[in-house]
């Protein structure tokens, strides 16, 4: 219960106005956490129980009863995106109010530093923020413009006289930001793993970078953080100037807020400890880039009058699975001991899907979503981007329209899917010296950089084979190995492009090249083999290889396009992390096999990497509490021709539902089969191939009525009135999404 000497006759009238007002009703925690306005508060909110309702009620009641002026309010959220959510439902809660600030923790930390910096008379510029890739790795060392990933790229490519990958760009820049969100001396940056050759050499030239022009500072975000942390430390005049500024500070998502963010608020709040922090443990799942989870669990260490208000009931989702949620969570030990609980009546329990492999997936939601009517109600989650590029191909050759919440735009223009390309490049014309030169030290011809200097010193135009079979000395293992290659690559010729993928992974031995790669240079072979496998799947349906190169081009571009989508009535394609704060009707998981969710890092030494373990129970969380009326976790028996095995948080769940269920054993198969889901087909959905033919107006389910312009053993091309569609033969008999148009009827 609250506070007895606030329940007075006006906070009750408030409350029970403002819930006539708006249609809702808070339960009594809810109730208690908008009148308890003094002191500090942690307010842990389990998933869907509420919190941004309650958040917004305890402004508005600060404000309408208790007489605060909103300039005295401070209210820190996540993210901008979060920032103008709160701004909006407060406007629509308490539209006679005046705004108050919602903001960020970094746009706070660049007004303390804007407003530092001018007082010590010194410039600076911000190196961060958007910018165009191919600005990115085109500009020239002269004309370079003042940004971290350029910065960074320089400096690596002066030490290793390489080009950074981009898998190494996203670990060094996490690298840097997790230091400095931890807040760690130099002396421990060495202590940080990280798979970057010589990445503390790197990160302390970038700090000399910035710091070379006296008469300008360069900043980062993260720079913002530690500097406005040190102003506030050494001037007391520009601290006791914000403390005095603000009465009441809020902050929300803070359990993935850093050591440095919390040091700020600290400091803010000294004067007062008029602090509510609303968080929950449960899902923090951004340690890998600073996050403090562990801040919350010493919370009245920091704060010992704090008082805690645990929010538990949840409002979202289902009876089955807020049980087999909340049962879940408990494996983990270090966390508060919350216990969600909901109200809501049970739907369907949650579905368990087993697929022959992962190349199955894509096939299984196509057919699962198809027919659906509110697309915007299903999600598909996963843990790593690389997930979403195959899925992209099925949903789109099955016309079903979705929206990326996030993507990797860097997948079409890797250098394994260039390497692929330069491949196939060469068997249209062997004369292509400067094709060869990228890929000559990824196949079977051995060749060395001295030999293929000597060979791009002849210009006869002959084929680059011959040339340095005739006029390059060569070992004699050589001068076999490129024989071999040469009429590999001439029997390529008019091979479809999927064959052609398997000849330049095996028989060219582009995988071992790549294995060897990963070895010598520390790449990931998992995720490099995962590019080879995706890139089958795109070239399975094509013919040609200019067919398969072409549609890398429309799924790049059709990329760009499904992030512009939000809101729409497509489906949410999302990576597990930036799915926290979503909700959906119906949600599939992904990928849930052992060494993805758990990752084989998760998976070491639990000992050692417990923390780990419990973020990934923590992720998993997420996942599944986004759901609100049917949970579908889908796992596969083989992985990139491997077997795989069910991830043991499935395994998990399943006992949780079903307790007599037989604990699948590590390293063996799951017996759960695949159900056949049930496909609603129209009545007049063509059935036989033989009536797709060149001119016929067919109707769509989405697109509506088109004209057929291209008929291809596997795959149609159909004018819409929405644009040209490329759709799967398969897909559109096996579940009917064509109909005759109704003239042909």
């Amino acid at each position: 219960m609250y506070n007895r000497s606030i329940n007075q006759e006006r906070p009750t009238q408030f409350i029970v106005r403002k819930q006539a007002e708006l249609s809702i009703q808070l339960n009594e925690v809810q109730r208690e956490a908008v009148l308890l306005t003094e002191g500090p508060l942690l307010l842990l909110a389990s998933p869907g129980s509420g919190k941004t309702t309650t958040m917004i009620m305890r402004i508005g009641y600060l404000i309408a009863e208790k007489g605060v002026h909103p300039a005295r309010i401070k209210a820190v959220t996540f993210s901008r995106a979060a920032a103008q959510d709160m701004k909006s439902r407060f406007s629509a809660f308490f539209p006679e109010l005046a705004p108050v600030q919602f903001s960020t923790i970094h746009s706070f930390a660049f007004e303390v530093v804007r407003e530092y910096l001018r007082k010590c008379r010194i410039d600076f510029q911000i190196i961060e923020g958007h910018i165009d890739p191919e600005e990115e790795e085109g500009a020239e060392a002269e004309h370079l413009p003042l940004h971290k990933r350029i910065i960074l790229r320089q400096i690596y490519q002066s030490i290793h006289s390489d080009n950074i990958t981009d898998d190494q760009m996203d670990e060094l820049t996490t690298y840097i930001s997790y230091i400095k969100n931890k807040m760690l001396p130099a002396e421990h940056w060495s202590e940080i793993k990280v798979d970057v050759p010589k990445a503390e050499q790197i990160f302390r030239a970038y700090e000399e970078f910035k710091q070379r022009d006296r008469t300008r500072l360069l900043l980062d975000f993260d720079d913002m953080l530690t500097l406005a942390n040190r102003a506030l430390n050494e001037d007391a005049s520009l601290l006791r100037k914000y403390q005095m500024r603000y009465d009441y500070v809020l902050t929300d998502e803070s359990q993935d807020t850093s050591l440095v963010q919390h040091a700020i608020i600290e400091k803010l709040v000294q004067r007062h400890h008029n602090l509510c922090v609303v968080a929950d443990d449960d899902q923090s799942i951004y340690s890998w880039r600073g996050a403090e989870p562990s801040y919350l669990l010493d919370f009245k260490q920091v704060f010992p009058k704090a008082q805690i208000l645990y929010m538990e009931q949840n409002y979202r989702s289902s009876r089955d699975v807020v049980h087999a949620a909340n049962r879940f969570i408990k494996r983990n030990k270090h966390r508060y001991n919350k216990k969600m609980f909901t109200h809501n009546p049970p739907h369907e329990p949650i579905r368990f899907t087993c697929l022959a492999d992962d190349t199955s997936q894509g096939d299984y939601l196509v057919r699962e979503i198809a027919g659906q009517d509110n697309l915007a109600e299903i999600a598909i989650l996963y843990r790593n981007n690389s997930s979403s590029v195959g899925l992209m191909n099925a949903l789109d050759l099955a016309g079903i329209p979705f929206y990326l919440k996030d993507s990797d735009l860097r997948f079409f223009s890797h250098w394994v899917v260039e390497d692929v390309l330069n491949f196939m490049r060469l068997t249209f014309t062997d004369k292509r010296v400067d094709v060869f030169e990228k890929i000559h030290m990824k196949f079977n011809g051995y060749i060395s950089k001295k030999q293929m200097q000597e060979v791009k010193l002849i210009h006869n135009q002959e084929s680059v084979f011959d040339n340095l079979l005739d006029h390059v000395p060569l070992q004699e293992y050589q001068v076999k190995l490129l024989q071999e290659s040469k009429e590999t690559f001439q029997q390529m010729r008019g091979m479809p492009p999927k064959a052609v993928i398997q000849v330049i992974r095996g028989r060219l031995g582009y995988e071992k090249a790549l294995e060897k790669m990963c070895e010598r240079l520390g790449f990931r072979q998992d995720t490099l083999i995962g590019i080879l496998n995706t890139l089958e799947q795109i070239a399975a349906p094509q013919t040609t290889m200019e067919e398969f190169a072409a549609r890398l081009k429309y799924l790049e571009s059709l990329q760009k396009t499904a992030k512009r989508r939000r809101g729409q009535n497509v489906v949410t394609l999302s990576t597990l992390h930036s799915a926290k704060g979503l909700e959906f009707d119906r949600v599939y998981m992904i990928d849930l096999v052992d060494g993805i969710l758990p990752s084989y890092e998760d998976l070491k030494d639990q000992s050692e990497n417990l923390a780990q373990m419990e973020e990934a129970t923590r992720l998993f969380y997420v996942g599944m509490t986004r759901a609100k009326r049917t949970l579908n976790l889908v796992t596969y028996q083989e992985r990139e021709g491997k077997k795989a095995v069910e991830s043991r948080f499935v395994n998990d769940i399943r006992r949780i539902v079903n307790p007599a269920a037989p604990q699948i054993v590590r390293g063996e198969k799951s017996t759960v089969k695949l159900k056949k889901p049930e496909i609603v087909y129209r009545p007049n959905a063509i059935r036989s191939v033989n009536d797709f033919v060149v001119g016929k107006r067919v109707k769509h389910s989405r697109f509506d009525e088109g004209v057929i312009t291209k008929v291809y053993e596997d795959r149609l091309e159909i004018q819409f009135e929405a644009g040209d569609k490329v759709l799967s033969v398969k897909a559109c008999l096996e579940m009917g999404l064509l109909e005759r148009a109704v003239e042909d009827i």
